[in-house]
């Protein structure tokens, strides 16, 4: 997951919601209420939101203070403890981008303890855990089982206070436990929803995984799925509601290579590489200085020859555009793509002897943009569950798994699954418990909210 872009400091609903009620909710909630309760539960989402004078608060309010929920809530809190020993068991087993197998096994495990109607693991490497409701609709529930680091990486736990660090142990293992999380407080509390939820644990969101797990997920001829919530990050502020599109390459300039004074005259690849890069930081900062949506681009890696007295056989580079805007991207794309011709016909131009350079451009990452409107009755449905747990309701841009569902036009958000840390990325990522069991409730009231939940007989 990359850093989100907070959009606006905090989005309000149109009736400000009062600050949340303490433990046990339902104590302080009025009993008017229960009675909206009452006549709420049982109202698949879509008709709900349908109907005129939809209130995203007092729907949320109304679930909140049911009794199966505020049981469901109990249990996350009395649970904290199996959610922290399952934290530390998934970050220690490994997870590299394209091998996450043997966590995948794990959690196939884990959704089976954990209670599911069937568990399978797809094409793609996916591990999805079927939990039926009264088949009005399909919705995912997710985290993701890969981690950005290489394989070798240590991933042994070290503890300082209240402080476990540990590659992994934020994004996205504390999402994955999640998931577990509120699958057990659901079956804990027996609250049936009227659509089927898919708990999931996708691979490759990470780099160059370019979100082939969810990817496959709503590939053509999938399911009908009707609504996506993504577990990534920490905290329970927050509602990622727009897809921050990015589009990556691999670009190689490749010539004969030979000795830097027998050869000399020859194209060499570098000097190639290095006249691209000129010309497209040069177009694509003027490109972006005047693009109407935030537009970024980088160069990230270079690599390429063999000795300082070597005239090159080949000399690369990888580079990553980014833009809230779809049409934006194709521009700089287009910026990029100029740019690298450019590069290539101008080392041609200056060569005294042998055969032209060549330049390979691959594209090694696709993710794609766009948003959920703010008054998408998911997302008020959302910011009304974060609201009511006493989290900021800003809303965010990001590259998650969520991308591609937006693109589709699919509601979908990406929430944190509670406590708090940093270092994300890097080798001394943390993690602590503060509030952690707040973030799990909120993500559990967020998808039975939008599942719709059955009433009790």
């Amino acid at each position: 997951m990359s850093r989100p872009a907070v959009r606006s400091a905090t989005f309000r609903l149109a009736r400000p919601l009062p600050s949340a009620p303490p433990s046990p909710l339902v104590a302080s909630l009025p009993g008017t209420v229960l009675v909206a309760a009452a006549l709420l539960f049982g109202v698949p989402p879509t008709a709900s939101a349908q109907a005129p004078g939809f209130d995203a608060e007092a729907e949320v309010r109304a679930l909140m203070a049911h009794p199966s929920v505020q049981e469901a809530f109990r249990h996350i809190e009395e649970n904290d403890p199996w959610t922290i020993a399952t934290l530390r068991e998934l970050t220690q087993i490994p997870a590299p981008p394209f091998m996450e197998e043997v966590r995948g096994q794990r959690f196939v495990e884990l959704l089976q303890e954990s209670g599911v109607d069937s568990v399978w693991v797809d094409e793609e490497g996916n591990v999805i855990g079927l939990r039926r409701g009264n088949g009005s609709g399909t919705m995912i529930f997710s985290g993701h089982l890969d981690t950005v680091f290489p394989e070798g990486t240590d991933v042994t736990i070290r503890e300082n206070g209240d402080t476990l660090f540990a590659p992994g142990i934020a994004d996205d293992t504390r999402g994955l436990v999640t998931v577990l999380a509120v699958l057990r407080a659901m079956n804990a509390a027996d609250i049936q929803t009227d659509q089927d939820i898919w708990f999931v644990g996708t691979v490759g969101e990470e780099g160059t995984g370019d979100l082939r797990g969810v990817k496959h997920l709503f590939r053509e001829g999938s399911p009908d799925f009707s609504a996506f919530i993504s577990i990534d990050g920490l905290g329970h502020s927050g509602v990622t509601n727009a897809g921050l599109g990015s589009h990556r390459y691999r670009v190689a300039f490749k010539g004969p290579g030979g000795h830097s004074w027998g050869a000399f005259g020859l194209g060499n690849p570098i000097h190639a590489l290095g006249r691209a890069v000129s010309a497209f930081d040069a177009e694509a900062k003027r490109y972006t200085d005047n693009a109407a949506q935030r537009t970024s681009y980088n160069v990230g890696t270079v690599g390429g020859g063999t000795s300082v007295n070597s005239i090159p056989f080949e000399a690369w580079m990888e580079i990553d555009m980014r833009s809230e805007s779809p049409e934006a991207l194709l521009e700089i794309d287009a910026v990029f793509q100029t740019a690298m011709r450019r590069g290539l016909e101008e080392a041609n131009a200056v060569r005294a002897r042998g055969e032209e350079l060549t330049l390979e451009i691959t594209m090694i990452g696709n993710r794609p943009s766009g948003e959920v409107p703010e008054d998408h009755p998911f997302i008020q449905r959302a910011l009304a569950a974060t609201e009511l747990m006493g989290g900021i309701t800003s809303l965010r841009r990001s590259s998650t798994d969520s991308n591609t569902p937006i693109s589709l036009g699919i509601p979908s958000v990406t929430i944190g699954g509670g406590g708090a840390g940093g270092g994300a990325h890097s080798l001394a990522e943390f993690f602590m418990n503060h509030e952690g069991p707040r973030g799990i409730q909120r993500a559990l009231l967020i998808l039975v909210s939008q599942a719709g939940m059955v009433p009790v007989m």
